[in-house]
């Protein structure tokens, strides 16, 4: 109810101030035109550990507000209060202003701007890898999971050795690009690239935004920094979004109502090193701080504990919602804790991507079971039998296998959700299958997977698996009573979607668009997309939360650098119906 109240006060004030008219030169009234307006007023933070809010600080975010102008290009967001506003449209210049009422007239954009202002996907959509179509998807699979490829930053002109440097570099950090494919790959970026900065009237216009949008608000809250890495998130029933860095083991509690957020660092052993267990994979990046790796988040539906994933440990966190304390919970194998999921019976599930696991922590006894996914050849089984011995050895000193195309001995168990009937579903990356655990008898069955990339997955409210197949822009549903895959191609080109969630009590399956700047919405009963630009450009989400009470829904902007994105700032973003 005090959600309510405030959003309906506030909706109130925009309502009673006269509507802010978009229009062209000509007095044109242009539809669908995105206006921000931003604070100017925001309490100075307290950034005194190191440039971040010291355990336990309080601050408040300069919280930013998105709406889209009407048919008749108007739009009530003008607040009380010392606020800038951007007004943004496809084809125009971007205007700055200190009021949102009146007239506001864009200016259009010449062709040499309007190209350039394309989102990444369709540059992406231009690179054809000289025709070779599986070297493209390996190059996806491999080089588009943390930031988007083809933006401005990528267009640069760069030798080859200047490619090759930064593909063995993406490695380190946990890319897998083949051995054997890093040379081809850096020539054919030098080549391709070259050619559509010398053509880039070859590009394709992205899709034009639609007259959906004036009936939705975009809410963004701005925390960390440029060198910040916010990963997974976390819409709690107490009212609060737990949002984590992963790149400085900090949980940002976030009051969406107040835009006050609270910072809490991750406590680590005093002999933990940086990277973890890992090693320091980002020897070469500027600022870091994970020695843990705050990766995944759910919560127990019984006392309303938060579980999270360290993925640089051998371990599972919890936090304690009344006391703000951590819990450390060994584990006695697996590793990469990655996608985590709680069922009604109070047990923890999580994939191990690194060993080929999904491991179950039963809250009642305090164990942990590891269910065994199946190796796909020997060579790959005794990868799996020496990762013991492996990760005994110091990280400078540890011998892996080279990545080829088949990533030998990496599967990748990735996500992993609970359906409505309890069982647990799980998609392995790398290795293009399913897998279902029975958590009653611990039966696992394999299914194979006819598309490249299975990354996340969410059951939907008939215990339908809906999955985003990352290489090949395509959203995926296997029924699992009829035992059949029916497949969504994207509204977008060459989008590589990243994680999905589903809405099951509205049956809408929300994508991650994170090379085109774009949240997508699936409804199920008539198959029909929308799409929602985000308020920044490059704007790389990989995870979703649904707010079961209205049907907001909730991304975070989570591109790595994150300097590369516009303004240089992680956000959590949120989407909410306005009221008619």
């Amino acid at each position: 109810m005090r959600h309510l109240t405030l959003f309906l006060f506030a909706f109130a004030i925009a309502a009673a101030a006269d509507p802010l008219l978009v229009t062209d030169p000509d007095g044109k009234p242009i539809t669908q035109a995105m206006v921000t307006r931003t604070p100017l007023d925001v309490p100075e933070a307290d950034l005194s550990d190191d440039g971040y809010a010291p355990h336990g600080v309080t601050n408040i975010s300069a919280v930013t507000v998105t709406r889209f102008t009407d048919v008749q290009g108007k739009v009530n967001i003008a607040a009380d209060g010392n606020y800038f506003y951007r007004v943004r449209a496809q084809g125009y210049q971007d205007l700055y202003s200190d009021t949102a009422e009146g007239i506001l007239q864009l200016a259009p954009m010449n062709r040499e701007q309007y190209i350039a202002s394309y989102p990444s996907n369709v540059w992406l959509s231009r690179l054809d890898f000289g025709g070779d179509r599986e070297l493209k998807e390996t190059f996806q699979l491999n080089c588009a999971f943390c930031h988007q490829q083809a933006s401005p930053f990528m267009r640069n002109e760069r030798t080859v050795a200047q490619w090759v440097s930064i593909i063995e570099r993406m490695n380190t950090y946990g890319a897998r690009m083949p051995t054997d494919d890093i040379r081809p790959v850096a020539e054919l970026l030098q080549k391709e690239y070259r050619e559509l900065r010398e053509n880039p009237g070859t590009v394709p216009e992205p899709r034009r935004w639609e007259t959906h949008l004036s009936s939705i608000e975009m809410t963004e809250w701005p925390i960390g920094d440029g060198f910040s890495q916010m990963h997974d998130f976390l819409l709690h029933p107490n009212g609060y979004v737990y949002v984590g860095d992963n790149l400085f083991d900090r949980i940002y509690e976030i009051d969406t109502d107040t835009g006050e957020y609270t910072v809490y660092k991750v406590p680590h052993a005093e002999d933990a090193r940086l990277g973890g267990i890992l090693g320091n994979r980002f020897t070469v990046f500027p600022k870091m701080y994970n020695y843990m790796g705050v990766h995944s988040f759910a919560y127990s539906k019984k006392d309303g504990n938060i579980f999270i994933t360290p993925s640089m440990q051998q371990a599972l966190l919890e936090f304690d919602i009344e006391t703000k304390e951590f819990i450390t919970h060994d584990m006695p194998g697996g590793l990469y804790p990655h996608t985590i999921r709680t069922d009604d019976a109070d047990r923890v599930w999580f994939t191990m991507a690194l060993s080929s696991q999904v491991a179950m922590f039963d809250r009642s006894s305090g164990e942990f079971t590891l269910y065994d996914l199946p190796a796909r050849s020997i060579k790959e089984w005794l990868f799996f039998k020496a990762l013991p011995l492996l990760f005994s050895l110091d990280p400078e000193d540890r011998p892996l296998p080279s990545p080829d195309r088949e990533s030998t001995g990496l599967p990748m168990p990735y996500g992993i959700d609970v359906a409505p009937d309890g069982g647990v579903w799980v998609a392995r990356l790398y290795a293009n299958d399913l897998a279902h655990i029975d958590p009653d008898s611990g039966e696992v069955t394999m299914i194979d997977f006819p598309y490249s990339g299975p990354r996340r997955l969410r059951a939907d409210a008939d215990g339908n698996i809906w999955v985003v197949a990352f290489q090949v822009g395509l959203l995926v549903k296997y029924d699992p009573r009829n035992k059949t895959f029916s497949e969504y191609p994207l509204p977008v080109v060459n989008e590589l979607p990243y994680a999905l969630n589903v809405d099951r009590d509205r049956g809408v399956v929300w994508v991650n668009g994170n090379q085109s700047d774009t949240i997508l919405s699936f409804d199920i009963a008539s198959e029909s997309w929308q799409l929602y630009p985000m308020p920044r450009q490059r704007f790389f989400t990989r995870d979703i939360e649904i707010s079961e009470e209205d049907g907001a829904v909730y991304t975070s902007n989570s591109h790595f650098p994150t300097w590369q994105s516009e303004s240089a700032t992680p956000t959590l973003l949120r989407i909410t119906p306005l009221e008619e």
